[in-house]
């Protein structure tokens, strides 16, 4: 009896220690649901050794954007902030009840095609240390911008390397780095430091320099995500808007409950509303943490040039709300800078996001250090199916989409055959089934990658032919009649050829998509293809799908909520498909709109049973704009 009385005075000494931190963390939160930071450059961390700069430009910032915590960067190309310099800068931020942590950038000169670090020079080895050192004394917390990688070919790299691939080689030297050059040493100057790597968003090519998605998120005390996706067409990398959420849903999936937040910034904006939708997109993936890159972008002027032609119209993101005085602290202010368009589009999604449950989706597997077909799911996303990358085979999930990036996985071929035998549908892409040919594909299905092309410019299904929106390029796809089915042809000249294919195997069936040479070419499809698509890989996986053109993204979640999110530059109105319920209503959960629900019978064919009846909502969005469903 005494020792359970002793633990429990134990017990309520902890938690009245303990209570206040908690409470203390939750109040600082200037959000209901999630937390805002701004990450500070070396560069700009040393124009703040100025403590009139430093006050001035905090006061444009903070009263236009509510901040909870700021990184501050003690190495950038060279340059490394003084210790008794950082700490003034700490307490200043500290002092306005802002949570300080500290970033580094590993590189040598950004400038130069961003050099980094060359982790086989002893010399640089030992300089990168020093650096961490100095942040471990200084943080609790540091965060590792993108850089932690290496592109270094120099002489003694080659001489290290031996006969071993670029990929093989750099994958080892950055473990070895991490664990020997960073952890360690932080570790050993500061035992309760936390060291977060950062990862870009170029992830279907982080192996070949050195960034070990398997190992890495294990090694670390967490990660934290880059979701930035800037302007699809004029950005170098052309990334589709939906990698901001897949890319966050695939980080978090690496490190379960360890992804801190996303990054997003400026890069690419055409118009502000480029730059919420990315902010928007990272806080749809339910991330804890939005990060916004950086200090001296906050500082840039806001511009009538900014404003988009589709303005005016009751957008999600609204310019002249935007630009009206704003009042956060005890001071009204009319915004000037970039701060505030970070501020405004984080408050308007901030009620949204609190009615969402957890993120579901259709798997798509992608095994540790995979490439091939890179980064299609993105265009998957974009086509209005919600989508979530593992790295680890979704045995359990009744529908599954595979890539080529599956076949880096030796035993993929027994595991596509083991889902069917289990009941569970599979959908395999047409890079995957030319990369398995030879490797016992043909053992579950007869159907073979050819290398003749066809330039469709019609597709055929259900008896319909519908013109394409252009004319699309793609392979063309041998298979024999009766054995397996084409569920939508592309029609060439009077002859078609899978576009969508399904044949039944054992007690599943498997389903071949047939993706274009140029994955944007799924959004030249015909709409009533894109349904066909939608509808055939959500049905035994997510209770909502959609009916309407590309361009347009579903996001579901585990409480019957939905985001639908347009990136039209006009008005469009759709359809979202759900299952049959007693009330059929769903409720725009910011407006309160009740949409009714119109109910039919799904097509079946053949002897198939006949499906439940399905309910659908038209719903228009206006251009750029989202709207959050709560269904009844």
């Amino acid at each position: 009896m005494k020792r359970i009385t002793k633990f429990c005075v134990a017990l309520l000494l902890f938690a009245v220690a303990v209570l206040p931190t908690q409470i203390e963390a939750k109040a600082k939160s200037n959000y209901k649901n999630f937390k805002v930071a701004i990450y500070t450059r070396a560069y700009e961390v040393q124009k703040m050794t100025d403590p009139e700069w430093l006050k001035s430009t905090w006061d444009v910032i903070s009263n236009q954007v509510k901040v909870d915590k700021i990184y501050l960067e003690t190495h950038r190309d060279l340059l490394i902030i003084k210790k008794d310099e950082m700490q003034k800068i700490i307490k200043f931020f500290k002092d306005q009840g802002i949570e300080v942590a500290g970033g580094i950038t590993y590189t040598i000169d950004e400038s130069n095609s961003f050099e980094t670090f060359c982790y086989t020079d002893p010399k640089e080895r030992a300089l990168a240390q020093e650096i961490i050192e100095l942040s471990a004394s200084l943080f609790d917390e540091v965060i590792l911008d993108d850089f932690f990688f290496t592109d270094c070919k120099c002489d003694l790299c080659v001489e290290a390397k031996g006969d071993r691939t670029w990929t093989e080689y750099r994958l080892e030297l950055m473990n070895k780095a991490a664990h020997e050059v960073i952890l360690g040493p932080a570790k050993k100057v500061n035992p309760n430091v936390k060291v977060i790597i950062k990862y870009p968003n170029w992830y279907d090519h982080f192996p070949a320099l050195g960034f070990d998605l398997e190992n890495g998120p294990k090694i670390f005390d967490g990660v934290y995500t880059g979701t930035e996706t800037r302007d699809a067409v004029r950005s170098n990398q052309h990334l589709q808007p939906y990698l901001g959420y897949l890319v966050w849903r695939y980080y978090n999936n690496l490190a379960p409950g360890r992804n801190g937040g996303g990054w997003v910034d400026t890069g690419g904006m055409r118009t502000i509303d480029r730059y919420s939708e990315q902010l928007w997109i990272t806080m749809f993936a339910k991330a804890p943490e939005i990060t916004l890159f950086d200090y001296r972008q906050m500082l840039n002027p806001l511009s009538e040039a900014q404003r988009a032609q589709w303005q005016g119209q009751g957008t999600s993101f609204d310019f002249d709300k935007m630009m009206q005085p704003v009042k956060l602290h005890d001071k009204e202010v009319t915004p000037s800078t970039v701060a505030r368009a970070a501020g405004y589009s984080l408050e308007v999604v901030d009620d949204a996001i609190g009615f969402l449950g957890e993120p579901m989706a259709i798997k798509s597997y992608k095994p540790y250090h995979s490439t091939g077909e890179d980064f299609l799911q993105n265009y998957f996303g974009m086509i209005g199916i919600p989508m979530d990358i593992v790295p680890e085979f979704p045995e359990d999930d009744e529908f599954i989409i595979l890539t080529e990036q599956a076949k880096y996985d030796k035993d993929i071929v027994a595991k596509i055959q083991k889902q069917l035998q289990a009941g569970k549908d599979v959908m395999i892409t047409s890079g995957l089934l030319r990369a398995l040919q030879g490797k016992g594909i043909e053992k579950i299905v007869d159907m073979e990658y050819t290398d003749r092309k066809a330039l469709i410019n019609e597709v055929m299904f259900y008896g319909q032919q519908i013109p394409t929106k252009k004319p699309i390029l793609m392979q063309q796809i041998q298979y024999f009649t009766n054995d397996s089915w084409e569920v939508i042809s592309g029609m060439d000249s009077g002859l078609g050829w899978p576009i969508m294919h399904r044949g039944r195997v054992s007690n599943g069936t498997l389903y071949l998509l047939v993706v274009p040479d140029n994955f944007a070419d799924l959004y030249n499809l015909p709409d009533n293809a894109l349904n066909s698509i939608r509808s055939t890989v959500s049905k035994r996986v997510v209770p909502y799908t959609i009916e309407g053109p590309n361009n347009i993204s579903l996001y579901v979640y585990d409480n019957n909520t939905i985001v639908v999110e347009s990136f039209h530059d006009e008005e469009i109105t759709f359809n979202v498909v759900a299952q049959s319920t007693p009330k059929n209503t769903a409720t725009d959960v910011l407006t309160g709109e009740k949409l009714e629900g119109k109910a039919r019978m799904t097509f079946s064919f053949g002897p198939a049973p006949a499906a439940p009846a399905q309910v659908t909502y038209s719903v228009t969005l206006k251009p750029h704009s989202y709207k959050a469903l709560k269904f009844e």
